[in-house]
């Protein structure tokens, strides 16, 4: 009888996050009532308190259900030496990428967190572990660009820093655009090219932490000298 009952109780908490998804992604989550969340999961309001104190609580338990994308890239890689570091970044990228294209519920969450939150002081622990991941996440891609550097991938002068950012913006920027419409094309097969389309330019030219002087034009002065 008492697993009966746990086994029920988890399936009600399932059920109103499963309704959260579906509500928060259609009307965001600042608009969005618990009240219609119960109404959405054929529930009352009753059964929402009775597993989330309010909707931060109930906002953060979506979001903990699934690991976003990027997260995918915040393994141990960084810190240890690797081979071939820029493969490496490259099989973590492909992987952030096709994770949010064959996973339904990241997809979902990834559009409620960055298309329909507003980050206010309910969802605060959302808004804290998202700053964290992306903390992380540059700091493990700086960290294998580092090793690119010191293997001779990448040039001495190349400014590790900048190319991290640049790659993690290219790679968010791709979820962003693609999960507002993800009929366009097939992010998990487009993937690899997508990266080594970035990899390739960052391997030609990377950016630079010191660049040459620019020359200054010769004046009319120093030209006559010159030429005497």
């Amino acid at each position: 009888m008492v697993r009966r009952t746990k086994t029920e109780a988890a399936a009600t908490r399932e059920a109103l996050l499963d309704a959260a998804e579906r509500v928060f992604r259609d009307k965001g989550v600042a608009h969005t009532s618990l009240a219609e969340v119960a109404e959405a999961a054929g529930l009352t309001r009753g059964a929402v308190y009775w597993h989330f104190r309010d909707k931060g609580d109930l906002f953060e338990a979506l979001c903990g259900r699934v690991t976003m994308p990027m997260e995918a890239m915040l393994t141990n890689a960084g810190g240890t030496r690797q081979q071939d570091p820029l493969a490496t970044l490259r099989t973590l990228a492909v992987n952030g990428l096709t994770q949010l294209a064959t996973d339904a519920r990241a997809q979902a969450v990834f559009d409620v967190v960055f298309h329909k939150c507003e980050f206010t002081e309910d969802v605060a622990a959302v808004a804290e572990r998202q700053r964290s991941t992306d903390r992380g996440c540059l700091l493990n891609i700086e960290r294998l660009l580092k090793q690119a550097v010191a293997q001779g991938q990448l040039p001495l002068d190349a400014d590790t820093a900048m190319a991290a950012t640049a790659l993690n913006s290219f790679v968010v920027g791709v979820m962003h655009q693609w999960v507002q419409d993800p009929g366009v094309y097939d992010l998990a097969k487009a993937a690899p090219g997508i990266v080594d389309m970035f990899l390739a330019g960052l391997r030609v030219c990377p950016p630079r932490r010191s660049a040459a002087p620019a020359r200054k034009p010769a004046t009319r002065k120093s030209r006559a000298a010159t030429s005497g």
